[in-house]
């Protein structure tokens, strides 16, 4: 394996905004956000794309999204659902060859702004964008 910038964010060799961990999986926000919220969940363990990912471990990845999904819901964010949703490939625009499941935030009628999100991609308040969603987590444990 190449260097893998989401190793160096498990291996803590990289930074990150880190919202969700667990013994497999680790989730933090999107340097790129579509909508404010947008979350990456990655196994711990390396794997490039989903023909090399432990069937047990994607189960946990989906699990985790499922918390965090309702972890969102229930702060500050306030988001009406979320989109799970991975990248397999080049050809399905997956950039980072680390595995991982993207949880983006809705909000009811949000058509115009997820767009417009999509080509600006940025948060003006990161840090507490993580902070909410850490409250959010908390809540819910």
């Amino acid at each position: 394996m190449t260097s893998c910038v989401f190793c160096a964010i498990v291996d803590g060799t990289a930074p990150s905004r880190q919202v969700y961990a667990d013994d497999d999986v680790l989730g933090f926000l999107d340097i790129r956000p579509v909508t404010r919220g947008h979350t990456l969940l990655i196994p711990r363990g390396h794997a490039s794309n989903l023909a090399e990912l432990d069937p047990t471990i994607g189960g946990k990845l989906f699990i985790a999204g499922q918390r965090l999904g309702a972890a969102i819901r229930a702060s500050r964010i306030a988001a009406d659902g979320v989109n799970l949703l991975v990248n397999d490939g080049r050809a399905a625009m997956q950039t980072v060859f680390h595995t991982h499941l993207h949880v983006i935030p809705r909000h009811s009628g949000d058509k115009l702004s997820f767009a417009k999100g999509l080509i600006v991609r940025r948060d003006s308040n990161p840090d507490e964008t993580a902070e909410m969603i850490r409250a959010g987590v908390a809540a819910l444990a």
